[in-house]
This record gives structure tokens, sequence and C-alpha cells, in this order.
């Protein structure tokens, strides 16, 4: 089965020139993808853009990857926001990449964040120190298999 592949990019989220709004951001990608079922990988603040999305239309959602949780980054406010949204996802459906030194949030901090959700999302930890998640086969492997 072919699926279409549309990345959704905005300007970098701690740029003080730009607002950045991650629930208007989530909107946006609603409206794009109309009544069509979607995977979602989403990297940094567009994990929480994805939990936004998530909230709003948990029916429509396959599966999840996401990287690099900016969890140094964000007010407990939006730690919550993400709570809430994937309190309600399948593990099955959720996989979490987390490098094991990313300067917004390490690995330990994250796998203990998630596991407060629900211990059963699996995590994966990569040894790397930076905030980059170049792990596209493992992504394409995890969301192929159904």
């Amino acid at each position: 089965m072919d699926h279409e592949v549309r990345p959704i990019l905005w300007d970098h989220w701690t740029d003080p020139e730009k607002k950045f709004e991650a629930r208007e951001k989530a909107d946006d990608i609603i409206d794009i993808l109309l009544d069509e079922r979607a995977n979602i990988i989403a990297k940094s603040i567009g994990t929480l853009a994805a939990s936004y999305m998530i909230e709003k239309m948990p029916e429509r959602i396959d599966k999840i990857v996401f990287c690099g949780i900016p969890l140094n980054d964000l007010e407990e406010e939006k730690k919550q926001d993400i709570r809430n949204a994937l309190k309600g996802i399948s593990s099955e459906k959720i996989i979490c990449f987390q490098n094991e030194d990313d300067p917004h949030g390490s690995f330990e901090t994250a796998r203990k964040f998630v596991s407060e959700i629900n211990s059963e999302i699996k995590m994966i930890s990569k040894p790397r120190e930076d905030h980059e998640y170049p792990y596209y086969t493992e992504f394409q492997s995890f969301l192929k298999n159904f």
C-alpha cells in the first residue's frame, strides 16, 4: 500500500521574531488532512503540535513517531498537554526516539516522562548528544508494521 508523504515545515519555534503557536499549527495540519487518516512523525516542538492533533482526531491517527521531545524547553502546561493527548493512545501505535544526551531533553528525562503516561510505550535511546534524528529506516519499519 502506497502512502502520500506530506512534510509540514515551519520557522524555528524559538525565533523571537516569529510567532509560533503549536495549537494553530495542529489546526493547519488537520485542515490539510481533511478527513484522511494519518501517521505522524514529529520532532521537537512538532511533538506538541502532534499532541494537539491527536487530541482532536485520535480515531484518524494510525501510528505516531515522536523524536526529541523538548522537555527542557516546555512549560509544565505544555507537558501536561502532551500527557493528555498520549494517555488514551494504545502503546502499539506509538514509538519515541530520544538521543541519550539531547540538549533539549535527555533520554532519561524523556523515558521518565513517557513512562508516567504509559509504561508500555516503546522508548528508543540513541547514542547522540544533539537534537538530530536521522533514523528514517527505523521510522519506516515501525510505520510499516501494523
